[in-house]
């Protein structure tokens, strides 16, 4: 009989910082045991007074969700420029679902950390995380 730590994994994974905040992929969808097809999931930190993102995917949806503080969520339709904004906050938590062609940033305009936690349905492509101002 197997034993409990033949079946455990431990998976290192890279803590990404700038002077903005930080990134951490939890789930690259390359894992073992998963699905037959997963996307990402990542957490992001926007520091106080820093925006995270500025960009928008062809390809890939998402879905976002506060996890502690609050921050600004701008959102523009690149082809129509219809803008939006979204007031996040981890004491009320939503999750908002943004489609391809839509360029997504989050403003913390705090004094204190805000930590996001996201889910996207494709596997991280550099070529489709256009900037967008």
């Amino acid at each position: 009989m197997d034993n409990l730590l033949s079946h455990i994994k431990v998976i290192p994974r890279r803590l990404i910082k700038d002077e903005r905040g930080w990134f951490l992929k939890v789930i690259d969808g390359k894992e073992e045991q998963l699905p037959a097809y997963t996307g990402e999931v990542y957490f992001t930190c926007a520091l106080p007074n820093q925006s995270k993102g500025c960009h928008y995917h062809e390809l890939a949806n998402e879905w976002f969700s506060p996890v502690v503080g609050k921050a600004i969520l701008k959102l523009e339709d690149i082809h129509t420029k219809e803008k939006m904004t979204i007031e996040l906050d981890a004491n009320t938590p939503v999750t908002v679902f943004i489609p391809p062609f839509v360029a997504h940033s989050v403003y913390n305009q705090s004094t204190v950390d805000f930590i996001l936690c996201a889910y996207t349905d494709q596997l991280y492509n550099p070529s489709d995380t256009i900037p967008y101002k």
